[in-house]
């Protein structure tokens, strides 16, 4: 239940960046927006921590900003894993995906907090 719960909560959030954010863009049904959100928690599972381990000096001297640069470049690299299977979801560049991804995370937390899991 935990995992649908995350997953709708990343779809509408990616959903939400892409009706505010220009440069960030979803062009087809909403069904392969679920696609996109699919491969954005895979790449953010498997990756994430990687990159976060590899720049942890840079998260430490910059009192943890960095990590505002890594979650754009895991927007980014989902725009571009998304390309490839043609689900429509397209970052026009760093701004954007650095913008995109404070929508995606501020909507996350925001959303994560009115909706509660019942088994924690």
């Amino acid at each position: 239940m935990r995992f649908l719960l995350r997953f709708l909560i990343n779809a509408a959030a990616l959903w939400v960046a892409t009706q505010i954010v220009p440069g960030v863009e979803h062009t087809g049904p909403w069904t392969s927006l679920l696609l996109v959100a699919l491969v954005f928690g895979v790449l953010n599972a498997i990756l994430r921590p990687i990159l976060k381990l590899l720049t942890c000096p840079l998260i430490i001297l910059t009192l943890g900003l960095f990590t505002f640069v890594i979650n754009a470049v895991m927007l980014w690299l989902t725009s571009a894993v998304s390309e490839s299977f043609g689900l429509g979801f397209h970052v026009a560049g760093f701004v954007p995906a650095f913008l995109g991804a404070l929508v995606v995370t501020v909507v996350s937390v925001l959303l994560s907090v009115f909706v509660r899991d019942d088994e924690n």
